[in-house]
């Protein structure tokens, strides 16, 4: 601890020597901060002041992107209070996770419980997410249900991702940065009038190298970037009311996967080798067996890898038919997944995964809205979604030579309407209503798990569906005219899906419901200097979606997603900006939520496992009553950003330093802690005064912290291997804009 409060007071003193030169220089950069910027958001599918929307919401702005270290969406956990992203096992298969609301797995097929959107179309598989994060406007993250605006229904909250859209004037640039073990990066634009009426965008970015990870016993290194992606975009104003966006993104990674370190002792299971406890940080193992390359189609020198690629097409029109508003969104996703994952963390073949996926989704949104400066606002709407996701795994388990396949085709129909109603008492009350109905049919063909050379058992079809009613019921008071009180009741609603791993029964776990009480309160302060916003949250949880055990009578312990019939999560949030002084800004946020099991009686696997003969069959099942035991979550994060801007002669200087503190984590997987970090980075730029160019230098993990993501005991909880993050990275950074 000593060391941040350190950190806290060498930020605090360079930028009191920055105010001190500044008030020499007798200059002040036109740049500088002098109060908290108004944010434009569209949370709420119209133009809005981030103050004005009565919901919890956390924005971040896209020039704050490389600042803050985050370069894909699983870095947003650094930077939003009460929200943690995971790539399971260190695997490209992302769960997100808002207020304690979220899934922890890493097949492909199952619904987020945050919906995640890029410019309004919704990307229902997480997996599709993992490209990078380039040319981005702004990113604009909402807690609690979701349901009433946007196009699929979630439980935990919704993550937009907007784009840069095309300029009328001319405009082109680029940011290059280059650092630690030769990894870099170049992303580019340009835009402008490409004809009378016609707007165009282009651009794209690279990611490579990096590897900081090896292999204990060759020396090989790990962990390679290897991305890439290219965006157009389109604006036709086909008519003085009608307006066209085309967009079309093409993705492509072809990276390194994540190392395992060993937590502890680990003998292979022939018993010739016993490998110790892994104490330096970037150590790690992998092999490849002859079988598994030769279905991943590489080489047996193979490292763990991604080979993805994905494209994404839509078009969004947008009519004023003067007494409403008509958008409509027409989407086209397809995405192809092969990962080569090593969880043993050694050269043998003892924790093996390839994941082999291809995903199509279909998607057409259509909304009505007015746009009179009546009292009451209207908007009605309705989102049908087709979706296919074939694929599966293949694995290799301690002791068995043999290849594992569990292979799945899984399509999904969904249609739903809604309807979001706000109306306007009077100048300080505004009421809101948000009605949603939505249908929905998941079938899965599979013949569940089976051994090679075994012939692949008879394929078996399971369906579920949903017809669910949500909504929300709020209100909005303006207390004063700088502050905004809000409440409300919402009702949202996670599809139901297929658990597709280790099993050999597919059979359905139930949608999960959440009843969420919300209220909080947006202050502007001592004019605009001072932004202070809180939220307070109570969630009702209703077959809440976990990782669980069933036992098959003839196969015996099978891991399956479950669902708990009760439980609860309550917490809240504090987001404050600061301008104290012109050019000095200090943010600050706080997350905290505890949550417990009120009612649920889980199968003891052990306890099971020992009333029953080793070899089966699995008659006798034993269960414990979990109900008071915590939810797996952490239950505070704390962050923050301290930044000043000056000019002093003659060129314009820029210092910032963001942290990050995420509580301890109980790892399911390993059944064990962990541990609890602080995360901190720095930038400084500088760049003539009124020039187009600025250059910077960064760091990342600046305190070389030592933090896991995930663990995983696939081969017993008393031998776990882990995640590691990586550690203290520097570099430099150039931008330039034409």
């Amino acid at each position: 601890m000593k060391k941040y409060i350190l950190a806290s007071s060498v930020s605090l003193l360079t930028i009191s020597l920055c105010t001190v030169a500044n008030a020499q220089s007798g200059t002040r950069n036109e740049q500088q901060a002098t109060r908290v910027d108004e944010v434009i958001v569209t949370a709420q599918r119209r133009e809005q002041a981030s103050q004005d929307v009565g919901v919890s919401l956390s924005v971040i702005g896209g020039e704050q992107l490389d600042e803050k270290g985050i370069s894909v969406v699983n870095d947003l956990e650094n930077a939003v209070p009460n929200m943690e992203v995971d790539s399971q096992f260190g695997g490209g298969q992302p769960q997100f996770r808002i207020r304690g609301i979220g899934a922890r797995e890493y097949s492909s097929n199952n619904a987020s419980t945050v919906g995640i959107y890029v410019d309004e179309v919704a990307h229902p598989y997480t997996v599709t997410t993992q490209g990078a994060l380039f040319d981005i406007a702004r990113m604009e993250v909402l807690r609690g249900p979701q349901g009433t605006l946007y196009g699929r229904n979630t439980t935990g909250g919704a993550v937009n991702i907007i784009t840069n859209a095309p300029t009328a004037d001319f405009r082109a640039g680029f940011n290059a940065e280059y650092g630690t073990f030769d990894r870099y990066k170049v992303e580019g634009y340009v835009s402008g009038q490409i004809a009378p009426n016609l707007l165009g965008r282009l651009a794209a970015v690279t990611e490579q190298g990096g590897a900081w990870q090896y292999h204990r016993d060759t020396g090989e290194k790990l962990g390679d970037l290897d991305k890439s992606a290219i965006r157009g975009r389109l604006t036709w104003d086909a008519s003085e009311t009608v307006t066209v966006d085309l967009a079309a993104t093409y993705s492509i990674d072809k990276s390194d996967g994540r190392g395992f370190r060993l937590l502890g002792p680990y003998t292979v299971a022939n018993g010739s080798v016993t490998y110790p406890k892994d104490t330096a940080w970037r150590i790690t193992g992998w092999g490849i067996s002859p079988q598994l390359a030769a279905k991943a189609g590489v080489s047996t020198n193979a490292k763990p890898f991604r080979d993805n690629d994905g494209f994404d097409i839509n078009a969004r029109v947008r009519a004023d038919l003067g007494w409403a508003d008509l958008t409509s969104i027409t989407a086209y996703q397809t995405f192809s997944r092969k990962e080569f994952n090593d969880w043993d963390s050694t050269r043998f073949h003892e924790s093996n995964v390839l994941f082999y996926n291809d995903i199509d989704v279909f998607a057409q949104e259509l909304r009505l809205s007015s746009n009179g400066d009546g009292p009451f606002n209207w908007m009605v709407g309705a989102h049908y979604a087709d979706e296919s996701i074939d694929g599966g795994f293949y694995t290799e388990f301690r002791g068995n030579p043999n290849l594992i396949d569990t292979a799945y085709d899984q399509s999904v129909s969904a249609f739903g309407i809604f309807t979001h109603n706000t109306y306007q008492v009077n100048e300080r009350l505004n009421l809101i209503v948000g009605l949603r109905w939505e249908t929905e049919e998941r079938t899965l063909r599979s013949g569940g798990t089976y051994v090679a050379p075994n012939p692949p058992p008879p394929a078996v079809t399971y369906d579920t569906d949903l017809s669910e009613v949500s909504g929300r019921l709020g209100l909005e008071y303006k207390v004063t005219d700088d502050a905004l009180f809000y409440a409300s009741l919402a009702r949202g609603v996670k599809s139901g899906g297929f658990t597709t791993y280790n099993a050999t029964s597919a059979t359905p776990f139930k949608p999960e419901i959440v009843i969420a009480y919300e209220a909080g309160l947006k202050s502007d302060l001592f004019d605009r200097r001072l932004r202070l916003n809180g939220a307070l949250f109570y969630y009702d949880y209703k077959d809440q979606q976990v990782q669980g055990l069933e036992y098959d009578r003839d196969n015996g312990r099978l891991g399956k997603i479950t669902n708990v019939p009760k439980s609860h999560i309550m917490g809240g949030e504090i987001e404050l900006t600061w301008v104290p002084m012109d050019g000095l800004m200090i943010s600050q946020n706080i997350g905290y939520k505890t949550g417990e099991y009120d009612e649920y009686f889980a199968i003891d696997g052990p306890k099971t496992d020992a009333a029953n003969p080793v070899d089966g069959p699995w008659d006798v099942i034993i269960t414990n009553d979990r109900s008071g035991e915590r939810l797996a979550f952490p239950k505070m994060n704390y962050g923050g950003a301290i930044s000043y801007d000056w000019e002093m002669s003659g060129w314009e200087l820029r210092a910032e330093t963001n942290y990050n503190y995420r509580d301890e984590l109980y790892s399911v997987s390993s059944a064990s802690i962990i541990e609890p970090f602080w995360l901190w980075n720095s930038n400084f730029s500088v760049s003539p005064a009124g020039a187009n160019w600025r250059a910077g230098l960064w760091v990342r993990n600046m305190f070389n912290t030592y933090y896991e993501e995930t663990r995983n005991g696939f081969n017993s909880s008393s031998r776990p291997t882990t995640s590691p993050s990586q550690g203290r990275t520097y570099g430099v950074r150039l931008s330039m804009d034409f």
